[in-house]
């Protein structure tokens, strides 16, 4: 488990923001798995990370409170996908540091932060997303809040797609390997059904 001084400097944002479009339009993130609202799965891997836990969220705002503080998109940002959130997370963050994940992600490794943090601690980067078998999962992502300025500029301009803009700040991709399984989301009723049964029924 994560101590008090690896946490420290670091805010940590869930985002469930998104329309759920391919889940019927439904907030994903109170979908249950095993009785337990994946919101919850996230926040509580997240919490014990992080100094804070910010929640985007764009509806059930009440419900998401009870998680964590909640942050809406700017007006500017409507519409812009999971950038917007990350920009309302990144205008509220009081610490040096933000990761963040995706509500649909209830297997996320509990060193998240720290993995995702050592190349920026140490100078090499602002910017670092999750990877694992080859395949990059950028949501899920530490960085500085010295990019908001940026952030802002892209999304200004028109911009709307995260693995453009973390390609311009030279993200760096960070293995997972150790974790096949930590990335895996949910983005149909079907994979919720097929992660419950295993869930209940492990090899």
């Amino acid at each position: 488990m994560s101590t008090r001084s690896e946490n420290e400097g670091i805010t940590a944002l869930l985002l469930a923001g998104g329309q759920g479009s391919r889940m019927g339009g439904v907030d994903k993130g109170w979908l249950e798995l095993d009785g337990v609202a994946l919101a919850e799965r996230v926040a509580a891997r997240l919490r014990p990370q992080a100094d804070t836990l910010l929640i985007s969220a764009n509806r059930n705002l009440e419900r998401y409170a009870a998680l964590g503080r909640v942050v809406t998109d700017a007006a500017e940002f409507a519409n812009c996908g999971p950038l917007a959130g990350l920009e309302a997370g990144l205008a509220a963050c009081e610490t040096t540091w933000l990761i963040a994940a995706p509500c649909d992600l209830p297997l996320l490794p509990e060193n998240l932060a720290a993995r995702l943090l050592a190349p920026l601690r140490d100078g090499r980067s602002q910017l670092a997303v999750a990877r694992s078998g080859g395949q990059a999962h950028p949501v899920c992502m530490a960085l500085s809040i010295s990019l908001l300025p940026s952030l802002r500029d892209y999304l200004r301009g028109g911009g709307r797609r995260v693995r453009e803009w973390q390609a311009r700040e030279n993200a760096l991709a960070v293995d997972f390997d150790d974790a096949p399984q930590a990335f895996r989301n949910l983005n149909s009723p079907e994979d919720l059904a097929r992660l419950e049964e295993e869930w209940r029924n492990p090899a």
